[in-house]
């Protein structure tokens, strides 16, 4: 068997068709069906079941694709680990993070981890597939909502999201020591559209105390959200931290209760891969960077 022959086993695969797989591979169709049928009558068993022009994994094609991807993965992090010994501290990484942690966790992150590692180049991504994105090796790492149960991952437990009330200084309820989640139902909202995650949450915890809030006005965008807030238009639930961590003097944040609304977020990235200089350096920051982070709002 020939590297060549399973690069071209491991793309029909991907694309269950050999035209395509071909284009893929910058070969001709009958160069690549040659190719698979020398490796068939090498290995004694069919790959694939042809009918017309369809064509699925037989179960030996199923067995070889799992190898296969072993093998490649393999080879890729032997790879990996050649480029990161030539690079010598230096380096390049993308990570994935749900739409609105970016402000959360990596504004000051970033701006910070480079001035420290200015040798390793990073690219975030805001994404609402961060798992499959990360499991086709589009992005190096993610952060997102755990727990996240699937072998094929490493999954890093960060920090239990707490989410809290958002309202302006001049309101009311600025004053309260703690507001029942049950209220949010008559107050004048401000939120993410539905399919947002943060919506999503609350949403369910909402649901959950059997109500579900109306807002008064929806946006896509955390500045806007804020906006809002500071000038009094109605009350948002965020991440308390990053609320926290704006310190606008304009903004009071109330803590819910009965229950607070809290999801687990985590770090993930593929279990196979190969964990080089820029990555073991991120997460080591990133893990510091919320822990000190957590300090600061217990004592504040």
């Amino acid at each position: 068997m020939e590297l060549k022959q399973l690069e071209y086993f491991m793309a029909i695969c991907e694309e269950l068709h050999f035209s395509r797989a071909a284009e893929k591979m910058g070969v001709s169709a009958p160069n690549i069906s040659q190719q698979i049928r020398k490796l068939e009558e090498e290995l004694g068993v069919l790959l694939f079941d042809r009918v017309g022009k369809t064509i699925v994994l037989t179960e030996a094609g199923a067995i070889l694709q799992e190898h296969g991807a072993a093998v490649f993965g393999h080879l890729q992090q032997a790879s990996d680990a050649i480029a990161d010994l030539k690079q010598m501290r230096g380096g390049s990484l993308s990570i994935g993070v749900l739409p609105g942690d970016a402000d959360l966790l990596f504004n000051a992150l970033l701006l910070d981890f480079h001035q420290t590692y200015p040798t390793i180049s990073l690219s975030l991504l805001e994404t609402m597939k961060v798992t499959e994105q990360v499991l086709d090796r589009s992005l190096d790492v993610g952060v997102t909502i755990g727990p996240v149960n699937d072998e094929r991952l490493t999954s890093i437990p960060l920090f239990n999201e707490e989410f809290s009330l958002a309202v302006s200084r001049r309101d009311p309820l600025a004053a309260e020591n703690f507001i029942s989640l049950n209220r949010l139902h008559t107050l004048k909202m401000v939120m993410f559209p539905p399919e947002h995650q943060c919506r999503k949450l609350i949403d369910r915890f909402c649901q959950d105390k059997g109500f579900a809030v109306q807002p008064h006005m929806v946006t896509t965008t955390l500045s806007s959200l804020l906006q809002m807030v500071q000038s009094g238009v109605g009350a948002c639930v965020l991440p308390r931290l990053l609320l926290e961590n704006l310190q606008n003097p304009d903004i009071q944040v109330v803590p819910l209760r009965n229950p607070t609304p809290s999801q687990d977020i985590c770090l993930i990235y593929r279990s196979d891969r190969y964990i080089g200089y820029a990555m073991r350096t991120f997460i080591k920051t990133l893990r510091a960077y919320i822990e000190t982070a957590i300090k600061q709002s217990k004592s504040s």
